[in-house]
């Protein structure tokens, strides 16, 4: 399931319908059997989300919350997209809105799967990449972080500013919290 808050009309140029249908054509490319819930907010929410369950006080593009091991096979897992970042990224790399979302579903898809590029020696870029020329989308977070964007690129040509770097992208693997997408779905007893 898909939830989509409204944040600053940016809601409007999504469609769930669409989406949804990436999101299970991913999950299943990626192998993960249990469903997925998504849920897509502001710059604040994930800002709250991070700090929470990472210790880290500000906003993040994508955030993975996996299913422990026991429930695994009914529900893989939650994920949190900022759509404020979202759209700043697919502006700064010159796709759409919707495009960029996409990107942070695979990404945070194979966190759930149990992939780090933090830890694992490029495996996780590797399958990223794979996948990303399966599913026919533009260049994965790991591999924007070792080449510019080409707004970088222009302004290093037209040399008025230095060259743009991409923050790294955020995931976490809290093993004893069921799901803080689901908790707040929840607590608003929106299910």
């Amino acid at each position: 399931m898909i939830a989509i808050e409204p944040t600053a009309g940016l809601e409007a140029t999504l469609s769930r319908s669409g989406l949804t249908s990436f999101l299970k054509r991913a999950r299943l490319a990626v192998g993960l059997r249990g469903e997925v819930e998504v849920l897509l907010a502001d710059d604040a929410t994930l800002r709250r989300l991070n700090r929470s369950f990472r210790g880290k006080n500000k906003p993040t593009d994508v955030l993975s919350f996996p299913t422990p091991a026991e429930i695994l096979n009914a529900h893989a897992g939650d994920l949190a997209i900022s759509l404020e970042t979202a759209a700043r990224q697919a502006a700064t790399y010159g796709h759409s809105l919707c495009d960029e979302v996409k990107i942070l579903l695979l990404h945070g898809l194979l966190h759930l799967s149990g992939l780090d590029h933090e830890t694992d020696n490029g495996e996780m870029a590797a399958r990223e990449a794979t996948l990303r020329c399966k599913l026919k989308l533009p260049n994965t977070l790991i591999e924007r972080t070792t080449t510019l964007p080409q707004k970088a690129r222009l302004d290093q040509t037209t040399k008025t500013s230095p060259p743009m770097k991409r923050a790294p992208t955020a995931s976490t693997r809290p093993a004893t919290k069921r799901s803080a997408i689901k908790k707040k779905t929840i607590a608003r007893g929106s299910r």
